[in-house]
């Protein structure tokens, strides 16, 4: 039996992400040790071992095998994150998943049977949940210092695939789990379930602005299928007090665009989260109150949420934050949030969005249930 005392052996797949901003956070980890990586491709892992150190495997099952392995994040491309999953959870390892978690709702809930017929732990990387500011709004709303919330705006315009000489890749490619509904539409809908409640009502339209962009060799076009552009309306159900009508507004090729922005206008006041980075997703952010007087003051967080450190690459901290959670609950044998459950919630918004702008029907999303 694993003595939780030592630290817990951590393998990464996925070169992009996993190197950049998982290896990091781990490095920093009092509790979890990076242990060696995966990739398909025996070129590639031999230069991520001559990079990291750590060994690389290009064979999943021989990877999964390893009896002192205890965890395995899954930041591959979306298209690859259910099997690897699957087998992982097949052969007893605890998982930390980026988002989405899977192409389809359904593969989610496959992966919560497994995790919870074999006790593992499955976390899901919504880092935003672990940004102080956005602790402190959460604190904000729980304290009620809003009053009855009203209406709930949340825009999120950016211009990262505003080029269209970027190349065609995964991304463009909605059967791959390709556009901005996964990329930011995934965190977005996470971010209002934890702040407002899940989501009961869908009525939305996605649009690809930017049609074809051509491949890295030839430079031949081909055909992009995933969306750019998402608006929607929602309804939230406000933990059971009431509904909360929400717009939300997501974006790839917005010139520069607005970034983050987040309002909500309560009985008693109104908040205002917003940041204009482009570049980091964490550092840049505002947080602005308007109280029953109707003054405006910015607020700080509470240094209960500020981090103990913090990189130029402000995408490490909050992940640093997230795989304390995920070790926690692996010691405990205890669920994790945010884990498959909020995957699941958040997949299901962004299905019914997409099924809401081809039948130009409002869809109604039944309500959740835990496994």
């Amino acid at each position: 039996m694993k003595d939780f005392s030592d630290k817990l052996n951590i393998g990464i797949a996925g070169y992009s992400f996993g190197k950049k901003v998982h290896l990091e956070a781990l490095k920093e980890s009092t509790f979890l040790n990076p242990f060696c990586f995966y990739h398909p491709k025996k070129e590639k892992c031999q230069t991520i071992e001559q990079e990291t150190n750590l060994k690389c495997y290009s064979q999943w099952d021989e990877l999964i095998n390893n009896k002192k392995i205890d965890g395995l994040i899954i930041a591959t491309p979306p298209e690859f994150r259910y099997e690897l999953a699957k087998k992982a959870l097949f052969n007893h390892k605890n998982i930390l998943l980026e988002k989405p978690v899977a192409l389809q709702s359904k593969e989610i809930e496959d992966l919560q049977i497994l995790s919870l017929k074999n006790n593992l732990s499955v976390c899901v990387d919504f880092e935003y949940r672990g940004v102080p500011l956005f602790l402190q709004t959460k604190k904000i709303l729980r304290e009620y210092q809003l009053g009855e919330i009203f209406l709930v705006k949340l825009d999120w315009l950016m211009q990262s695939r505003l080029d269209p000489n970027r190349k065609w890749d995964w991304y463009s490619q909605e059967d791959k789990g390709g556009g901005v509904i996964g990329a930011l539409g995934t965190h977005a809908f996470d971010i209002l379930h934890w702040f407002f409640g899940e989501t009961t009502k869908v009525n939305g339209k996605i649009t690809t602005s930017i049609k074809e962009r051509p491949t890295n060799k030839s430079g031949e076009k081909y055909k992009v299928t995933s969306e750019d552009t998402c608006l929607a309306n929602l309804e939230i159900n406000n933990f059971g007090n009431g509904l909360i009508p929400c717009q939300v507004s997501l974006s790839s090729v917005a010139k520069r665009g607005r970034g983050f922005s987040l309002e909500v206008y309560g009985s008693k006041g109104s908040l205002f989260l917003n940041s204009q980075n482009q570049d980091d997703y964490i550092h840049g952010f505002q947080l602005k109150l308007v109280d029953i007087s109707n003054k405006i003051k910015e607020i700080i967080a509470d240094d209960t949420f500020q981090f103990n450190k913090e990189w130029s690459d402000g995408r490490i901290a909050p992940v640093k934050y997230i795989h304390n959670l995920w070790q926690e609950s692996i010691k405990s044998k205890t669920p994790v949030i945010p884990g498959l459950h909020e995957g699941h919630q958040s997949q299901k918004v962004c299905e019914a969005i997409k099924l809401s702008s081809e039948s130009g029907m409002t869809i109604e999303i039944q309500a959740i249930k835990s496994l």
